[in-house]
């Protein structure tokens, strides 16, 4: 999921052009790209695309941005996206306390109870994606992810946490203490992280570099909010040859070590013992992944 399109709720007639394109994930938003208004048309949209088999048949994840618990939206979103079988993942926003991620999954778990009853074949469980956007949900973002293993990953949102407290977008020290901060709950939870989305669009030379530095952190891909910043991200969460060749000496590597009775080892000059042997164990399980999801040209 090196790439994550938001695509609005409201505007049914950009579903299938998304989907056609680069983007290696969709997220239908629901929450803040949609006035109230309009919300309830929204999802009826979302859930009825859900449903078509264009999304039934893609290899793409889709995600829908609810809208948050406790808000008047929230139960009729779930119950509309969550009875669609090509749901991947539920993103929940505006999240600081382990009791909003509870209710949430048990809003889901009543939604599947309803669409299992007539189901011949029930999906897997639905999980969530929670949004990580104020000072309290960034200092819980550990617990936050604990709360239920349904919690798939945490995804950063910089403009509501920065915008309120006057923090300055622009000033990288900041991002990337909030980056690695969000790394590392998640990595204490053992879940994936999501950077931000970056809402200059005239300014792709910023986004290209956050993304490496998200990349660098060791999230697994950045959100766009526009066409144009998807190629962007996928370069920069691709894997170099190098990085990959690179693992792969250290997985051939550690065969080798692991027959002579050794736990460390060095490549390259470098000594290698089990951390960096998983980490390069990971970066080409990903690539394995993404070779799978890419059609054949």
């Amino acid at each position: 999921m090196r790439s994550k399109l938001f695509v609005p709720g409201s505007r049914p007639e950009l579903f299938a052009k998304a989907l056609a394109g680069a983007a290696d994930a969709l997220s239908f938003d629901l929450e803040d790209a949609v006035a109230d208004e309009h919300k309830p048309a929204a999802r009826r949209a979302v859930a009825t695309w859900l449903a078509s088999n264009e999304a039934r048949t893609t290899g793409k994840p889709l995600i829908v941005r609810c809208n948050p618990v406790g808000s008047r939206h929230f139960e009729a979103d779930v119950q509309a996206v969550v009875a669609q079988p090509a749901l991947t993942l539920l993103n929940l926003p505006k999240v600081e306390d382990d009791a909003e991620v509870l209710a949430a999954i048990a809003a889901i778990e009543r939604a599947e109870a309803q669409r299992d009853a007539t189901a011949t074949t029930a999906p897997p469980p639905l999980r969530l994606l929670v949004n990580i956007e104020t000072p309290k949900a960034l200092r819980r973002a550990a617990a936050l992810a604990r709360a239920h293993p349904r919690v798939a990953g945490l995804q950063l949102g910089l403009a509501d946490l920065f915008e309120p407290a006057g923090i300055d977008r622009r000033d990288s020290a900041s991002v990337h203490a909030a980056m690695l901060a969000l790394r590392l709950a998640a990595a204490e939870a053992g879940v994936f992280a999501c950077d931000a989305a970056f809402t200059d669009l005239t300014d792709m030379d910023g986004f290209r570099a956050e993304a490496m530095m998200a990349r660098r952190l060791g999230y697994i891909g950045k959100s766009c909010i526009h066409p144009s910043q998807i190629a962007i991200a996928n370069e920069a969460f691709a894997p170099s040859a190098q990085e990959l060749d690179a693992a792969q000496r250290i997985v051939d590597a550690a065969a080798e070590a692991h027959a002579r009775g050794e736990a460390a080892f060095v490549v390259d000059g470098k000594m290698i013992d089990p951390p960096f042997l998983k980490r390069a164990e990971a970066l080409l399980a990903q690539q394995a992944r993404a070779a799978r999801a890419t059609p054949p040209s």
